[in-house]
């Protein structure tokens, strides 16, 4: 179920969602959702600044509605979780160590 509903917040995301806010580099990188498929942590990694980022997340947060209503007409779940948006540095912090290692 995590897979599948990375796969297609990637989609709606990209495809459908028009917020002006959510238009930088913009990765859903992992999927986390309760025991009961109630709440889904929703993790994004962001491309530039953390100003960029703080209103990335906000435009995702304001179109958290529209993404599960479209979820609810593409998937066939019992239910379709509430989304909490989450920050995912990973990948940022995996570049900075590496940097470090080729300084090294």
């Amino acid at each position: 179920v995590n897979k599948l509903l990375r796969a297609e917040l990637s989609n709606l995301i990209l495809n459908e969602v028009k917020d002006p806010r959510i238009e930088s580099l913009l990765t859903v990188t992992e999927v986390d959702t309760s025991w009961d498929f109630k709440e889904a942590a929703v993790y994004v990694s962001i491309m530039g600044s953390v100003e960029e980022q703080q209103s990335v997340l906000k435009g995702l947060n304001s179109a958290r509605g529209f993404m599960k209503f479209s979820l609810r007409d593409k998937l066939r779940l019992r239910y379709i979780p509430e989304l909490n948006f989450i920050l995912d540095d990973s990948i940022e912090r995996g570049a900075r160590l590496s940097a470090l290692i080729d300084q090294v």
